[in-house]
């Protein structure tokens, strides 16, 4: 075995379906992280299973033991402690201001419920996740973690794409305003929560007034080793009147691991955020494709303040991972600024996908048009939330929210439930819609009635259906790899279905 109080007029509506070898990772240096044969050689870095190194008769007695059974809404790791919040601290040389802020973070994670709106506590279940023990990265970091940095073209004046590390030595004072405090995350989210307290690696982006990026802005995430825990956030400000587009790539951190037959590979954990903020007139298109490995658990927090006159644009594919909880929040505070969010799913074999979308219109005359689809093979499941929130201050807005699910199969199961809250009645629109089921017969049939073979019949169509999201993609590379892993991901799991037959 390898080791590793106004009244408010709220609308809701749900539908149900009717029917290799393990890579060792490196830190900062380039150096092997520390292990046990390092120990007599190097200080004791910061190990916790709980806080603490867990000596071989402790791990002996808790493999032992039977497992305890876990409530789906349970967190599946333990390792997010005061300890770790201090380590992370003290390894990585940080003021005393941001020890502060990592430990009052520690605290709201302590206090916060995994889910908040009880209207979605019955679709949290996050029992297959199992990271009891997983190790986090303090110094240290998975494989081809920093590989972006390296290959970025020439940057104009004034625009910065850098590490957190880099951003502090460069604007301490930038650093601090904009991180301390957690205002660029959820108050009210127990794992956004999470990021801001025990991140360990970042990137930064920041595009001056006026300035344009002509060429998107790649920015490439590893998942974690087996084993082993990566939380990151990511945080892009861009000034007023500029505009740049952003591809933003979460892969596996190298080759598939094989164990002993008997044995599982350790899952590993990546959290990741993307703390967006735009200023006035700002223009901002950017696309995240999520391909992780099979035995990675993924979480994901994206926050967007929008200002006056300013658009954003969201371009969000999610296909790997074994477990996926995302969340999206737009908050929509200048006049006349837009955002527009689509979000795929295209699941497989026991895959499950929690997303959850908030969107708050608080300036005048704002627009939002929010779309998730998703499709799903085998046992797949997944778990589609949206939530508009029209304030008293928000007169004129467009709003609309769609969730549609495409079931492939019998034991594949969607839920959408898309729901409107409206405190300002003067809007130009507040709609959602939703629906969940089967491939349409009666596309199917046009299909075949020209001459097409069923299987290619229903490909164009599923397809077809998650095609939104691929045209928005801003870098045409990256387009055409993710149409590849649509195609590559319905094929296998053609192959499968015709195996089980």
């Amino acid at each position: 075995m390898f080791w590793p109080s106004r009244a408010k007029w709220t609308l809701a509506a749900a539908r149900h379906p009717v029917s290799a070898v393990l890579q060792p990772t490196v830190d900062n240096s380039g150096n092997l992280p520390l292990g046990p044969s390092a120990a007599g050689t190097k200080p004791r870095r910061y190990d916790s299973s709980v806080t603490e190194t867990a000596t071989p008769a402790r791990a002996a007695t808790r493999s032992a033991a039977r497992p305890a059974r876990r409530s789906p809404a349970d967190l599946p790791f333990r390792f997010a402690d005061r300890g770790l919040a201090q380590a992370l601290a003290a390894e990585r040389s940080e003021p005393d201001w941001l020890r502060a802020e990592r430990i009052a973070a520690w605290k709201a994670f302590e206090a916060l419920p995994v889910e908040s709106n009880q209207l979605y506590t019955p679709y949290i279940d996050l029992r297959a996740a199992a990271l009891d023990d997983v190790r986090p990265y303090v110094t240290d970091g998975p494989p081809g973690l920093g590989d972006d940095l390296g290959g970025l073209p020439p940057l104009p004046r004034g625009v910065h794409v850098e590490t957190m590390g880099q951003w502090l030595e460069r604007d301490p004072e930038a650093f601090k305003a904009a991180v301390e405090g957690g205002s660029s995350l959820p108050a009210d989210d127990k794992l956004a929560q999470l990021a801001r307290g025990f991140w360990s690696h970042g990137r930064h982006v920041e595009i001056a007034a006026g300035a344009t990026v002509e060429q998107p802005i790649v920015l490439r995430w590893p998942g974690a080793a087996p084993g082993r825990a990566l939380i990151s956030r990511t945080i892009v400000t861009l000034g007023d009147g500029a505009s740049a587009a952003i591809v933003e790539e979460q892969v596996p951190c190298g080759p598939d691991v094989s164990c002993a037959e008997g044995e599982s590979v350790p899952q590993g954990f990546f959290h990741g955020t993307t703390e967006v903020s735009l200023g006035t007139g700002a223009s901002l298109r950017l696309a995240s494709i999520q391909r992780m490995g099979a035995d990675q658990v993924v979480f994901q927090h994206r926050h967007a303040r929008v200002g006056e006159g300013s658009s954003l644009h969201w371009a969000l594919a999610q296909l790997g991972s074994r477990l996926v909880r995302s969340r999206v929040d737009n908050r929509l505070e200048g006049d006349r600024s837009s955002v527009e969010q689509v979000e795929i799913v295209f699941g497989g074999e026991q895959q499950l996908f929690d997303l959850t979308s908030y969107t708050r219109h608080l300036g005048r005359d704002t627009t939002g048009n929010l779309l998730s689809k998703g499709a799903l093979l085998d046992r797949s499941r997944s778990f589609m939330k949206g939530l508009i929130t029209i304030e008293k201050s928000a007169v004129g807005t467009d709003s609309y929210l769609g969730e549609f699910g495409m079931n492939l199969s019998k034991a594949a199961r969607a839920v959408a439930i898309p729901s409107l809250e409206i405190d300002q009645p003067d809007c130009r629109r507040a709609a959602h819609s939703s629906s969940v089921g089967p491939i349409d017969a009666t596309q199917l049939f046009y299909l075949e009635s020209r001459g097409i073979p069923p299987d290619e019949a229903r490909k164009f169509i599923v397809l077809g259906f998650l095609e939104p999201v691929v045209a928005r993609v801003p870098l045409e590379s990256a387009r055409e790899d993710l149409r590849d892993l649509l195609e590559a991901k319905w094929a296998a799991g053609l192959e499968a279905a015709s195996a089980a037959a």
